[in-house]
């Protein structure tokens, strides 16, 4: 099974007010392609601080992050910026998108941006509403960002961030700002994205939401404290009860 994702020896450490804070310590973790792994953690224990470090969208201090065998760190800023908009997709808790632009339009926008794949307008959007097709939210394609509801907007989300065909999706607190219903439908598209061979890494403090993956990182004061296999053959009810034992043994 191919290594998609390395980490080894990651630090970050933050200066505010000439006082040095080190909000990841040493990390090291591997993801495999096609796994599904959730990160948890209390508050302030650096879970986001390690996906947007892993993913470029932070510079590490210390360490080294190779990604499908490119050490980002030695990427320059644009070689940076490049490798996100074609080999990863982004999803947060917070569904940033452009008002002056439609749905499908905002779907579509990292496509038109790349330059890895050559295609029409015609041919992305045509892409686009495929994959809005497969997430059910088709007919909200013309609508504006605020004519649809969160659960809604969150799909369009997943459906932008697997516009350009990426290696990982990159989610912090995806159902976090959604209610438990539209948590459970947005987790349904992330598993069967995972399930036909994306591989997802998403920062949750949601124990339901973690026991859909296929492993968790738990992380304490910047630290990785231990690591949890989830048994996907279980009933999903199983999995919630035997994960969140494993979370209060590690005092979650």
């Amino acid at each position: 099974m191919n290594t998609v994702l390395y980490v080894n020896d990651l630090c970050k450490t933050y200066i505010t007010n000439k006082r040095q804070n080190n909000v990841l310590k040493n990390v090291n973790f591997k993801v495999n392609e096609g796994e599904m792994v959730a990160i948890m953690g209390p508050s302030g224990s650096g879970k986001s601080t390690l996906l947007y470090t892993v993913s470029g969208m932070d510079r590490m201090t210390a360490g080294e992050v190779m990604f499908n065998g490119r050490n980002i760190e030695k990427l320059s800023d644009n070689e940076l910026a490049q490798l996100r908009l074609d080999d990863m997709g982004f999803i947060f808790q917070q569904m940033y998108m452009l008002k002056n632009l439609t749905v499908l339009d905002n779907i579509i926008l990292p496509a038109v941006k790349s330059t890895k794949k050559k295609e029409s307008r015609a041919e992305i959007a045509e892409r686009g509403l495929k994959l809005m097709k497969k997430l059910g939210i088709e007919d909200i394609a013309n609508n504006d960002i605020n004519e649809v509801s969160g659960g809604q907007l969150q799909r369009a989300c997943i459906c932008r961030s697997m516009i350009n065909n990426p290696a990982v999706i990159f989610a912090d607190e995806p159902t976090g700002a959604l209610n438990r219903t539209s948590s459970d439908e947005v987790m349904e598209e992330l598993s069967k994205l995972n399930q036909e061979g994306t591989t997802i890494m998403l920062v949750t403090h949601d124990a339901k939401v973690a026991a859909k993956c296929s492993r968790v990182l738990f992380i304490v004061d910047g630290n990785i404290k231990g690591e949890y296999n989830v048994d996907v053959t279980a009933a999903l009810r199983d999995r919630e009860r035997a994960l969140n034992n494993w979370l209060m043994e590690m005092g979650f």
